[in-house]
């Protein structure tokens, strides 16, 4: 019997049954910054908090908790939902502990009050302040602005901005703006809140409004003003009439649209030709 009772507490593994509540302490070197999906770099000092609801199993040999069973992280308004989460931390040779990285899987999901992310599986780095999330169609939200992909999205907190990748798509306002990769820049509006401003697009570009189809191999997308510049092979569809060159300002909001030239050092001397069909109304 005292064998047993000494095994027990040896046991370098304990798995907590039920609903079980853990709280890490753990030092950010980043200054605080509201809102968002900061949770490694936006509440400073601030505990993390996991629940599960099947339990949480501690192995203390390899400093990892894991949480099973609608498994919950929490820290600073942000929350992050998943089936299992796994939690990575170091002891400080000061005492306590750091929480270094986070693993999420099945059925993810991260927000806050102005910002969500969705996908099968996430990982993040509390020490670079970098979330990655992967699946077959991971979705980011930030105000009325939604981005997709089927391959991963990136949250850059210190960075301020959002990336995604494969099949990447915007919607902002009834546009949609396609391409192999989308980077969407963040800031904070006048209420606080976060929101996109501008996008920049990469690879197999193509931008479609009540109006235009549009395509090049980037462009970069600005919201406030509605101007959209696209930059090597850009074609400009509008109705039955078609604009080919080499650069290109179009503002959605108006409608109209500068095609420019740019020479192989990047001049504009209009080296090269635009190029224009223009079809006669069909009725």
């Amino acid at each position: 019997m005292g064998s047993s009772l000494s095994a027990l507490r040896s046991s370098r593994k304990l798995l907590f049954q039920l609903v079980v509540l853990v709280i890490f302490y753990f030092q950010i070197s980043a200054a605080a910054v509201a809102g968002g999906l900061d949770l490694a770099s936006g509440s400073k000092d601030m505990p993390i908090e996991i629940t599960a609801d099947n339990g949480i199993e501690w192995e203390k040999n390899k400093e990892i908790l894991i949480a099973s069973g609608n498994a919950k992280a929490s820290r600073g308004g942000v929350t992050v939902l998943a089936e299992v989460l796994r939690a990575y931390y170091r002891k400080k040779t000061t005492g306590g502990t750091d929480l270094y990285r986070l693993d999420a899987a099945g059925g993810v999901k991260i927000f806050s009050d102005t910002e969500s992310m969705e996908g099968q599986t996430a990982v993040l780095d509390f020490e670079q302040a970098i979330l990655k999330v992967d699946g077959k169609k991971v979705i980011y939200k930030a105000g009325p602005d939604t981005i997709t992909a089927n391959q991963q999205m990136e949250y850059w907190e210190r960075q301020k901005m959002a990336v995604a990748r494969g099949n990447a798509v915007a919607i902002h306002k009834g546009k949609t703006l396609r391409a192999d990769v989308l980077k969407a820049l963040l800031r904070k509006n006048k209420t606080g809140r976060s929101e996109v401003y501008i996008i920049e697009a990469f690879n197999n570009v193509l931008i479609v409004s009540d109006k235009d189809r549009l395509r090049s191999d980037s462009a970069i997308y600005k919201l406030d003003s509605g101007i959209v510049t696209l930059k090597k092979n850009v074609s400009i569809v509008r109705e039955d009439s078609i604009l080919n060159g080499d650069l290109a300002e179009i503002n959605l909001k108006t409608g109209v649209s500068k095609l420019l030239t740019v020479d192989s050092v990047g001049s504009r001397r209009g080296k090269k030709r635009v190029r224009g069909l223009i079809y006669p109304h069909r009725q």
